[in-house]
């Protein structure tokens, strides 16, 4: 069965006000829970604690948004376990998210998590023979398949850290794939990915600047899972393979800039990759004078631009495709580039004055007992 593309803009539409609606009294609950993000530490922006939370809102109204819409349009068995074997881990992943909001979760059980979730679902889509590109060898296929969705699970979360910035560019992306994935006939992937889009940009209604609610890790990790498994099943059907494996690259390239530029740096600072801070593209954005809804909206336009280039190379593969991907594998290095020298942090500049521990004792530390610290 065929669907015309007005029918998947209503399914988009309808997940987008069914969210816009649900966050509402999902932001209420958490206050009253007190599922709140409090400004505590000096890598926090805001200046009054935003409820978290957002992320069920989304969760529940792509689960809904999904599964209604098999239910009226194309029941079947076989329909209900493909879409199952994308929501399910996704529900369970963020299950863990939720109860890392609630009571918080050391680094390392989290991943743990997302590496047990990619091996199910690798299993479950070489099993089923649902990817949208395999290479010869099955091994190669279990451990591709596991980092890119442990890769973007945590890209997607780690790119959760402004206001509207993840929620804006996941409805970004989601979007651009949906029109390749509505192209090569994909209805599943097709109806899944105008879900995200619709469900993400409703939730922006809420998350935009200043942001009224958070998605949190339930939020983050819930979206993580769709898109790596989403881009997975994709199949541009272009070739050489190499053209085919660019697209979800590109349609990724900003999470994926974003991760990079925070951990080279954390790294190169010998810090933990784990450890939160102010060192994202969104915080070096603002470094440079931009406020937080350019910032956003900054974010929003590089996804729209690599979701331009991975569209150009899936409709225009054979003339513009290798140029495209030379172009733009260049234009992400010098972002990178860029990115990497605007300062990771703002500097302390004042030691304790009562425990006299010094500046750069404090600044390794990133708190003080005794002071307020004061940044520069």
């Amino acid at each position: 069965m065929t669907y015309s593309i007005a029918q998947f803009f209503l399914l988009g539409a309808i997940t987008f006000v069914f969210v816009g609606l649900i966050t509402a009294p999902m932001r209420n609950l958490a206050i009253r829970v007190g599922a709140v993000d409090a400004p505590t530490l000096a890598r926090k922006v805001q200046k009054e604690p935003v409820p978290y939370l957002g992320g069920v809102a989304i969760a529940v109204g792509i689960v809904a948004a999904s599964y209604a819409s098999l239910l009226a349009v194309d029941f079947s068995w076989e329909t209900l376990k493909l879409a199952s074997f994308v929501l399910i881990p996704a529900i369970a992943i963020s299950a863990m998210g939720l109860w890392d909001d609630l009571k918080g979760l050391e680094p390392w059980p989290r991943l743990v998590a997302q590496t047990f979730t990619g091996i199910i679902v690798a299993v479950i889509l070489t099993a089923t023979d649902t990817m949208g590109f395999a290479f010869s060898n099955q091994i190669v296929n279990y451990t591709v398949t596991v980092l890119w969705i442990v890769g973007v699970c945590n890209s997607i979360n780690f790119f959760d850290n402004h206001d509207g910035g993840a929620a804006g560019t996941v409805a970004v992306i989601t979007f651009f794939l949906f029109f390749i994935a509505y192209d090569r006939q994909q209805v599943l992937v097709s109806a899944l990915a105008i879900v995200t889009a619709g469900a993400t940009a409703g939730f922006l209604i809420w998350n935009r600047a200043p942001a009224k609610i958070y998605m949190g890790d339930a939020g983050s990790l819930f979206l993580g899972i769709m898109i790596s498994v989403l881009t997975i099943r994709l199949s541009p059907g272009v070739v050489p393979s190499y053209k085919s494996l660019a697209i979800p690259l590109f349609l990724m390239a900003t999470p994926i800039l974003d991760t990079t530029v925070a951990v080279t740096s954390r790294l190169a600072r010998g810090i933990s990759p784990f450890q939160g801070g102010r060192d994202h593209l969104s915080h070096r954005l603002m470094r440079k004078g931009l406020n937080r809804r350019v910032t956003a909206f900054t974010l929003w336009g590089l996804a729209a631009i690599y979701g331009v280039i991975a569209l150009v190379i899936y409709i225009w593969p054979d003339t513009l495709g290798l140029q495209v991907i030379a172009i733009g594998a260049a234009l992400w290095l010098a972002q990178l580039i860029f990115f990497l020298r605007i300062p990771s942090e703002a500097r302390f500049f004042m030691a304790c004055t009562i425990c006299r521990r010094s500046a750069s004792s404090v600044a390794r530390s990133r708190s003080c007992c005794c002071a307020v610290i004061l940044l520069a």
